[in-house]
């Protein structure tokens, strides 16, 4: 089994994100995430789809996918030629005293504290998954109250890939 990440433009209409998860669910298969927004052309959508499967299963998805009426560009975002970011924000327990211990912290990894109430801190971290899984991992022994993860965003590198729409 082997993680894609999976890039489409799609025409920015109502229910096209529900006729694309419709679409993996009446298949069984599995979405790990999906993100989606409009473009820099406000009639396109770019929507970001975290899947695994072996090599069959990818190619049905694409060729599934690629079949759909608002569907105009799939491309695979492999990770060596491509970035890919989420974003992550954490709540977590702090006292007071221990407030200056997690500004560090989410210092170490360019996190940012965005929110602070008397018994808890909200920290916004972004990066590739396994930089926020990473910085889940050194919260062990505080307590994680709530946590929002956007899933990945991306987009290819360099600019000779770059699928132009009318």
């Amino acid at each position: 089994m082997q993680k894609v990440v999976l890039q489409l433009l799609a025409d920015n209409n109502s229910g096209v994100l529900s006729r694309i998860s419709g679409l993996f669910s009446r298949r069984g298969y599995n979405i790990e995430s999906i993100t989606a927004g409009v473009t820099a052309d406000p009639k396109y959508s770019r929507i970001t789809i975290v899947t695994c499967g072996d090599e069959e299963i990818i190619e049905q998805i694409e060729k599934q996918v690629a079949k759909l009426e608002d569907v105009r560009d799939i491309k695979k975002l492999p990770a060596e030629s491509s970035v890919h970011r989420e974003l992550c924000l954490i709540k977590v327990r702090t006292a007071p005293e221990d407030r200056e211990n997690m500004v560090s912290l989410a210092g170490i990894f360019r996190g940012s504290i965005i929110d602070v109430a008397p018994d808890s801190v909200i920290i916004e971290i972004t990066g590739n998954q396994s930089k926020i899984d990473a910085f889940i991992g050194l919260l062990d022994g505080h307590e994680i109250l709530e946590l929002a993860r956007t899933g990945i965003a991306g987009l290819s590198r360099g600019s000779e890939n770059v699928t132009y729409l009318p």
